[in-house]
């Protein structure tokens, strides 16, 4: 800075002038940017500051000089247009040089670089609003759903650990069945219906007029449990109730097409639906797919620690076909490791009949069972927290 800014700055004369501050509101056509503002704001800031204003409203006045030149809050200027906000409250530092309001801009951006973050406070404040305000969208914080689950999960090196109980199973009660078609289950912040998958009525029941930010979910793959997905051990599971192996190739291709209608109609514009399928039936489901979604975003391979059942070459993965629905963008929380996830569409997870303390409690509750630590990955790569992820076949049922 030269010399003589510094000078004009520091004069206490100056200092003693600025005087008492007054909010007035004033017609943003009235308001004149300063046509040498290095601070840049790109359009997704500037709809994040909209957005936050619209939360808490304008409770950050525009600094102007006497001439109603913008000193500070160009951001908030062109968030309050996108508003139509016609006017906003002003503060006028009349008494400011030139050399002060050329100083101060570059100050009052600068200096908040600064500032730091004390990563356990930040971490307690992001945990509780959930709690007492479920509905709040924390990204109006200005921190990105990646850079909070980071903050709010990650263990002390900066990453999401999987958790170790995640796999756990609690103990199921004993005694016949209790649940019947059209039973819908409360449970906390989570519903269960007991239904048909092919139904519309279904999704109506289930969501209303909420719409799934993710459908994650595994059909049927069309193969019988005896002989693909039941080897030698003590747990024996029935066939599911449709699809195990009945079907033809047109039958099946149009029961996915079916299920597929409705998913992506109850599904928020943009949205991936993640479907686990078999090698033996890709055909048919990329049939469906091809049918129903905007496209194909990838194919993931959950590559198993161990390999299953084969008589040439033992399975030892599945496939996760990512269609995007149309209307708008998916969300992408990982963004080639920017807030430090790292991931491909190799999916390392050990399966059910890996060797593992929980293996027997897994492998009694269901067939093909998938590790919660692999869903909750997914989840995490493409939903803001809170949203809605559905799952028309809990259990493979239909």
């Amino acid at each position: 800075m030269p010399r003589s800014m510094l000078d004009a700055v520091s004069s206490s004369k100056d200092r003693d002038n600025l005087g008492v501050l007054a909010v007035q509101y004033r017609p943003i056509s009235e308001l004149k940017p300063y046509k040498r503002n290095a601070r840049t704001h790109s359009p997704k800031q500037i709809r994040q500051i909209a957005e936050s204003i619209k939360a808490f409203g304008f409770t950050n006045p525009v600094l102007i000089d006497a001439k109603g030149e913008i000193i500070a809050g160009h951001g908030r200027v062109e968030a309050a247009k996108i508003l139509n906000m016609t006017t906003v409250p002003t503060i006028a530092l009349a008494t400011m040089n030139e050399a002060q309001r050329r100083a101060y801009m570059i100050a009052d951006n600068k200096l908040a670089e600064l500032a730091g973050w004390d990563r356990a406070l930040l971490t307690v404040e992001l945990k509780e609003p959930p709690v007492a305000f479920p509905d709040q969208d924390l990204t109006i914080t200005g921190f990105e759903t990646a850079e909070l689950d980071l903050i709010i999960l990650g263990d002390e090196t900066g990453s999401i650990a999987p958790d170790p109980q995640s796999n756990n199973v609690p103990e199921a009660d004993s005694g016949p069945a209790v649940s019947r078609l059209g039973d819908l289950w409360l449970l906390g912040p989570h519903r269960l219906l007991c239904a048909d998958a092919r139904d519309e009525g279904s999704y109506q029941t289930l969501l209303g007029d909420c719409r799934a930010s993710l459908v994650l979910t595994d059909p049927p793959f069309n193969v019988r449990i005896t002989g693909h997905a039941r080897g030698l051990g003590r747990h024996c599971h029935p066939d599911f109730v449709m699809a195990a192996g009945e079907l033809s190739e047109d039958e099946f291709t149009t029961f996915l097409t079916t299920v597929f209608r409705h998913m992506a109609a109850f599904s928020a514009p943009g949205a991936l639906d993640y479907i686990f399928m078999d090698w033996r039936h890709l055909f048919e489901v990329l049939c469906a797919g091809r049918t129903i979604y905007e496209g194909l975003v990838n194919v993931c391979v959950w590559a198993k620690y161990n390999a299953g059942m084969g008589s040439l070459y033992r399975s030892q993965h599945e496939l996760v076909l990512l269609w995007q629905v149309g209307g708008g963008k998916h969300l992408n929380n990982v963004q080639l490791r920017k807030f430090g996830r790292n991931r491909s569409n190799i999916w390392h997870y050990a399966g059910a009949n890996s060797f593992r303390p929980e293996r027997a409690e897994m492998l009694a509750l269901h067939p093909t069972v998938k590790p919660i630590g692999m869903l909750a990955d997914a989840i995490l790569d493409v939903t803001k927290r809170g949203g809605l992820v559905l799952d028309p076949f809990q259990g493979s049922g239909i």
